[in-house]
């Protein structure tokens, strides 16, 4: 039997963000269960644009009023394949991706391990190929499922149909805007394949056998060291991604800065931590009302309590320009930036 999605008007958003930037939505739809689609479909159809809004971890809503929001809160997962050590998981897209990977942990299984405590929904982590400390979701990817909210189409997509990139997938092409991820499959071990790539992980576990708890442990550790709490501090971790530039690029800066950071990137090209080129075009610590970047780390902005998104995306603007103007190199925002009229 069709069931009817959660509908709600005039609701805040302000709880739903970690930014924690208050805005309100008009009308407000929650997807539950898989039985309110038709009912889903025929509202979204029936007005005005509809924005996306997973868990706001990695969000940003700069306008103070959204008309129609849609958030999915499917729940469920499961093993659904085995083959000696491989071992196929599924989960819905509302669950949360902390509980999926420490689920994981507790069920022997390894290569998430690397992936503890990023913020946010498993729907949202393919659309950003989410990664830290040498690991990319799409190393572990197996497959999604889909909704076409424009035709009711529901599709499984691969890794390929997928075009992961750094922190980038097909989902965020302007084409791609109106697929709704229900469902992921990841490809995990019951041996362990250690990416200790990173001296703090390795120092971390020095003189000690590296399991897939003792990795997921010291990876959250850093994390809670280095980013600070949203529910203390708005914010939506890293505001930028480390931008890849070419060998020129990086020999012309190497020139005036000789101790500018870099490591390998993809292509032959070179990535630079957008961190470094922040704090040392001086954005460390700045504070401009209640929008801020965070006094430890520059790769964070930061709402100090009552910051609107627009205030937040002013800053963001200021401190891309003022990168480009020093090194001549342009930063990318991590986060989706919510308007009226749609996804940035």
């Amino acid at each position: 039997m069709a069931l009817q999605p959660s509908m709600e008007s005039d609701v805040p958003l302000a709880g739903l963000n970690s930014f924690g930037v208050a805005a309100t939505a008009g009308q407000l739809a929650t997807l539950r269960d898989a039985r309110e689609i038709p009912a889903l479909l025929d509202w979204y159809r029936s007005g005005s644009p509809v924005q996306l809004l997973g868990a706001g971890c990695n969000t940003l809503i700069a306008a103070p009023r959204l008309e129609r929001v849609l958030r999915i809160a499917l729940q469920g997962r499961r093993i659904v394949a085995e083959d000696g050590d491989r071992v196929v998981i599924e989960a819905a897209a509302g669950e949360d991706w902390p509980a999926l990977v420490e689920w994981s942990l507790d069920a022997g299984l390894c290569g998430l391990e690397n992936l503890s405590l990023i913020p946010g929904s498993v729907g949202a982590a393919p659309i950003q190929n989410i990664g830290a400390y040498g690991v990319e979701l799409a190393s572990h990817f197996d497959s999604l499922e889909a909704l076409d909210l424009d035709t009711g189409e529901r599709r499984r997509f691969s890794g390929a149909d997928c075009r992961f990139d750094y922190r980038d997938s097909v989902f965020k092409s302007d084409d791609h805007r109106h697929w709704l991820i229900l469902s992921i499959r990841l490809v995990l071990s019951r041996t362990l394949d250690a990416r200790l790539d990173y001296g703090d992980i390795r120092k971390a576990l020095a003189g000690a056998t590296p399991t897939a708890r003792a990795i997921a442990d010291a990876v959250i550790a850093l994390r809670r060291a280095r980013l600070p709490d949203p529910a203390v501090l708005g914010n939506a971790g890293s505001f930028f991604k480390n931008p890849l530039v070419d060998a020129a690029t990086l020999e012309r800066l190497r020139e005036d800065h000789p101790r500018i950071p870099a490591w390998p990137g993809k292509d032959g090209r070179a990535k630079l931590p957008a961190a470094w080129l922040i704090e040392h075009a001086g954005w460390k610590g700045y504070r401009d009302g209640d929008a801020g970047v965070h006094e430890h780390h520059a790769l964070v902005l930061v709402n100090h309590g009552h910051a609107t998104g627009a205030e937040l995306l002013a800053l963001a603007i200021r401190i891309r320009e003022s990168v480009f103007e020093r090194f001549g190199v342009r930063l990318e925002p991590e986060p989706i930036i919510l308007r009226n009229a749609g996804p940035d």
